[in-house]
């Protein structure tokens, strides 16, 4: 039977809202009562620091952040210190890897969501890449037009990605974007007008689908796109329930932190 993946397009909702719906998702899956799930939403501006992160990399003053009204919080995913804001789809793919055959490591489900958005780029006539080393989607240039950084925790996945669409870019000047000092960062908007100044970018909520079709295509399974929370809540789910003496097994595992 072909796997199911739920989507989710949320809008814009807090970055600590967020994050207690990933935390629940993150209990449900591992405890088979929510299958595969991907929430799509933007934030308001806010600045994250992964487990990696140094404040050395965060330019701008707590009191300027502050005016700006850019809030700033420290994260249990992988990864040095990113921005969230308007125009940029972020999405946050709570999978169990167990569920997949043979089980999926915590590598190639980074590259999968790299080869999705890469599509997606690709889709609409932005050219981009992986580098060698570096973990996100690039440009030629390069320039980096999404940023990755996960948690993984008895094989339940959380955090994720964030595609920088018609993102305000000026935010980035805030911090030193992943801790790379010396190459910039780019948005769909900017290269769109570089490459094509009369397509139309698509709307966030248009992203989030085609984001949600190729990442059914990479993890070759059916997207089932929800409307709400109240849907995935009551969605058949493909995931098993796992028995209590498993899921204390699984508790044993350690946890992992990629970007």
């Amino acid at each position: 039977m072909l796997r199911v993946i739920n989507v989710v397009y949320l809008g814009r909702v807090d970055y600590s809202t967020a994050l207690d719906l990933q935390q629940t998702l993150v209990h449900l899956v591992k405890e088979g009562r929510v299958g595969h799930t991907v929430l799509l939403l933007e934030h308001p501006p806010v600045i994250t620091l992964g487990r990696n992160s140094s404040n050395a990399n965060i330019i701008a003053s707590p009191d300027f952040l502050h005016s700006k009204g850019v809030e700033l919080f420290e994260t249990d995913r992988g990864g040095d210190v990113t921005f969230h804001g308007p125009g940029q789809l972020v999405g946050y793919p709570i999978f169990n890897l167990r569920a997949f055959t043979p089980r999926m490591g915590a590598v190639e489900f980074m590259r999968k969501m790299e080869e999705a958005l890469i599509r997606t780029c690709g889709d609409l006539g932005v050219v981009t890449h992986r580098i060698q080393g570096l973990t996100g989607v690039w440009t030629d240039e390069p320039a980096k037009i999404a940023a990755i950084g996960v948690h993984i925790s008895c094989a339940v996945t959380s955090h994720g990605f964030a595609l920088n669409v018609s993102t305000n870019l000026d935010y980035f000047k805030l911090i030193v974007p992943c801790g790379i000092a010396d190459k910039p960062v780019t948005s769909l908007a900017q290269e769109l007008a570089a490459v094509d100044s009369l397509r139309k970018l698509p709307s966030l909520e248009e992203m989030a689908e085609l984001v949600s079709r190729n990442f059914g295509k990479v993890f070759e399974a059916q997207t089932l796109w929800l409307e709400s929370l109240d849907a995935l809540f009551s969605s058949p789910e493909d995931t098993p329930a796992r028995p209590p003496a498993e899921l204390r097994q699984m508790a044993g595992e350690e946890d992992i932190y990629l970007a």
